[in-house]
């Protein structure tokens, strides 16, 4: 297992359940090295994979980027990508850009654990 700076991931059965280690996702080179350890788990074979927002304050529209390659990637390896625990405040920035269309989202971890 790789070693990660930006990401914790546990597993819950399937599922690899993934919680941020930064508050503030703004940083270019951190949202670089979070996109890359995200893609890493799809490169595992990592086929179910829930990220949980429960600590983060605050995500860049850069960090939303790579949200948006991680589900394609995901979804091209035949994967499902699951997003909980989102605060109001982030929310709405996913609902001003319509991604909440994309996203499945849940309201907490285990709403997002039973629909895989």
């Amino acid at each position: 297992m790789s070693n990660r700076n930006r990401i914790d991931v546990s597993d819950v059965g399937e599922v690899s359940v993934v919680q941020f280690k930064d508050r503030k996702i703004l940083d270019e080179s951190n949202i670089q090295e979070m996109g890359r350890e995200l893609f890493e788990l799809i490169e595992q074979k990592r086929a179910k994979i829930l990220l949980n927002f429960m600590n983060v304050e605050f995500l860049s529209s850069a960090a939303l980027g790579k949200l948006i390659t991680l589900d394609k990637k995901l979804k091209a390896a035949k994967g499902q990508l699951k997003l909980s625990n989102i605060r109001p405040e982030i929310y709405e920035v996913f609902a001003i850009t319509r991604l909440n269309k994309l996203f499945d989202i849940h309201d907490d971890e285990a709403d997002a654990l039973a629909t895989f």
